[in-house]
């Protein structure tokens, strides 16, 4: 049998999924069919780096001209229009919904298309984060924030993808149950290309011992998202996933401006 490389065969379609990004069809492209975690998820890494890489260029363009936190703030802007805010929605759903009193009260709250104050003050810090920590590390370093940046759009798929193959379906009816759970294999593979992806972000731009520090507090806050899911949620929803995505990738990038800080 061919090798097939499955991140590169499944990243177009992946792409369609994750983001907003007008990718076409091509004609070495597998049938479309449903979405398929199992299927798509070894790509969801890289899709998620080439959204990173997005934020890369309209970050650096940013800083030729303007100061470091308009810079900074155009660039997450990017991330949000290139993904069409779909972890920000999930994280704003998600924080809404923990504000339900029993566990059937918060998924009926998640479903609920309006926002709410929680969902609202939860999606203002998280923007703010994102902003000051991009800021923060271009502030040290420019090469060191667009590594950083590539790096924790990966992770932060990664962490969508394990979110949804370490806990049951709360909602079967819902996309990320319809969508499947990914199996222990697909998550080794999209596992493997995060590395790939990380240890090229790490060569170009950012030290280790700053990729470590992001990462583990990045594990921890993985998971946070995980128990509390399991014990508010019963589970996992497409919500969760994106909460459990925007997590990942704001605690990576403070990680790594914490450590780059105190060896500055």
């Amino acid at each position: 049998m061919a090798f097939r490389p499955t991140a590169l065969i499944y990243l177009p379609a992946a792409l369609r999924f994750l983001t907003r990004l007008p990718v076409p069809r091509f004609a070495w492209e597998p049938e479309d069919g449903p979405p398929d975690l199992d299927r798509l998820g070894p790509a969801f890494p890289l899709a998620g780096a080439l959204v990173g890489v997005i934020g890369v260029i309209v970050h650096l363009t940013a800083l030729t001209i303007l100061p470091p936190f308009p810079a900074a703030t155009l660039a997450v802007g990017a991330l949000v229009l290139a993904t069409g805010a779909l972890h920000e929605d999930g994280f704003a759903d998600t924080a809404d919904g923990l504000g339900g009193m029993d566990r059937a009260r918060r998924l009926a709250i998640m479903r609920d298309s309006r926002l709410g104050t929680f969902g609202a003050v939860a999606l203002l810090l998280a923007t703010l984060l994102r902003i000051g920590a991009l800021e923060g590390l271009a502030a040290l370093s420019w090469a060191g924030a667009g590594g950083a940046l590539v790096a924790a759009s990966a992770l932060a798929r990664l962490a969508a993808l394990g979110l949804i193959g370490a806990l049951p379906s709360a909602r079967p009816e819902g996309l990320a149950g319809r969508a499947g759970r990914p199996a222990v294999a697909t998550l080794w593979k999209a596992g493997i290309a995060t590395l790939v992806i990380c240890t090229v972000s790490v060569m170009l731009a950012m030290g280790w011992m700053g990729f470590l520090a992001g990462l583990l507090i990045a594990i921890v806050a993985w998971i946070g998202v995980v128990r509390l899911a399991s014990a508010k949620f019963g589970g996992q929803t497409g919500d969760v996933a994106g909460a459990a995505a925007l997590t990942v990738e704001i605690a990576f990038l403070l990680g790594a401006l914490i450590f780059a800080r105190s060896i500055g």
